[in-house]
């Protein structure tokens, strides 16, 4: 396949702020993709290149500039070989030159287009190219926010609730479990990624709401995402006006998990913190999951060296860490192949473009992250998945 013409321009993310959109044509057939923007991000993610005040137009430059011209001099047979040409055309170990942003947009859509030729759905498509099964994953609803993504009106960035079995079953209880959160909050802001964003007096009060949930659902369990890193201060962390020492820290997350019915635990330290990931994870003995976002980047490199120090047992998946859907496939092998959780998860700014609902599906990962139900952009990604349940039926 040649990829005869590139168009990009700026669309605005679900914050307002400016994003990468891309459509690729290959003879009769297009392909569109955007790609989401994090707020609170790890200094191990693949740049996404931006000029100072926040602009894209340099790497919507790149993309119809300097991408398009080698790509339309070229033939590509499979989508792994040309996600490899654009990293290596990149030529940096953090895809600091053209953008992480600009690789991941034509990457993406160029994964529909190769879709496309074989005539199969996006995640089947996915599922070939891994040489995965496909399953739907559990769904992870952020019902309460906090952190960066709510101004620190809680500490902890993510207070979830996951559910599983069918999409559409799942769908229907969280989506009742949220409504039902809004009534008993009564009028909250809402945060960055579509859940409540009330301000609590102790750090437990979320966690007995959805413990309430959960005691209705039986079928839900909670996560959170601590997001540690943006919690760090003075080689320890502050949490509701108080400095604990990483020790101490371990220790309130073993209380939460004894006292509720905690799933997982995102980022439960800063990003380069493996001793104390590897403690907290043997302390669960995997009846929590620890899952390495920050703290992995979804770079098969990192990944490797968390698993060298039994650090983790389940890693998130946000293919624009890492900036080609080649990569995040090889984060998720190298996932597996340890036995761990693979838990894809879209970000903060995202937009109505619902590759990583076909992404989770087609790797049959353990769970989706696409945020709660106050949002269109995320709304997008539930909806996406329960078209897909229906065509993996068909």
């Amino acid at each position: 396949m040649r990829i005869d013409r590139i168009e990009a321009r700026a669309i605005s993310d679900s914050r307002g702020r400016p994003t990468v959109e891309v459509i690729l044509h290959a003879g009769t057939l297009r392909a569109m993709a955007s790609v989401p923007s994090g707020k609170s991000t790890g200094s191990h993610e693949a740049v996404e290149l931006r000029a100072a005040d926040g602009g894209v137009m340099k790497v919507l430059g790149n993309i119809t500039g300097e991408i398009a011209s080698e790509l339309a001099a070229r033939d590509f047979s499979t989508p792994d070989a040309l996600d490899g040409f654009l990293v290596d055309l990149d030529g940096t170990p953090d895809k600091a030159r053209l953008g992480a942003n600009a690789i991941l947009a034509v990457s993406i859509a160029s994964q529909r287009l190769f879709a496309e030729v074989d005539g199969v759905p996006l995640w089947k498509a996915i599922e070939k190219r891994g040489g995965f099964a496909a399953a739907p994953p559990q769904l992870y609803v952020n019902l309460i926010n906090g952190g960066a993504h709510a101004n620190f009106r809680l500490p902890f960035q993510e207070h979830m609730l996951v559910c599983k079995g069918k999409t559409s079953e799942a769908f229907a209880i969280v989506r009742t479990a949220f409504a039902k959160l809004g009534a008993r909050l009564g009028d909250v802001p809402m945060g960055d990624e579509g859940g409540y964003a009330p301000v609590f007096d102790t750090l437990e009060k979320p966690f007995e709401l959805l413990a309430s949930l959960v005691d209705e659902y039986p079928r839900t369990r909670i996560a959170i995402d601590a997001a540690a890193n943006e919690l760090r201060a003075n080689a320890g962390y502050d949490l509701l006006g108080k400095h604990l020492k990483p020790t101490q820290l371990a220790q309130v997350y073993e209380g939460l998990a004894a006292h509720f019915p905690l799933h997982s635990i995102e980022d439960p330290f800063s990003e380069d913190a493996s001793a104390d990931f590897a403690y907290l994870t043997d302390a669960l003995r995997g009846e929590c999951l620890v899952v390495g976002d920050d703290f992995t980047a979804t770079n098969p490199l990192r990944i490797e060296r968390a698993a060298r120090e039994q650090a983790i047992n389940a890693v998130l998946i946000k293919p624009n860490q890492i900036g080609s859907v080649k990569e995040a496939i090889e984060a998720v092998c190298i996932t597996r192949s340890y036995g761990w959780e693979p838990i894809c998860s879209h970000r903060s700014g995202e937009t109505m473009d619902t590759f990583i609902a076909d992404f989770a599906y087609g790797v049959g990962a353990h769970g989706i992250k696409a945020g709660g139900f106050a949002q269109k952009e995320r709304i997008a990604k539930y909806e996406r998945l329960l078209e897909i349940e229906r065509e993996a039926a068909e």
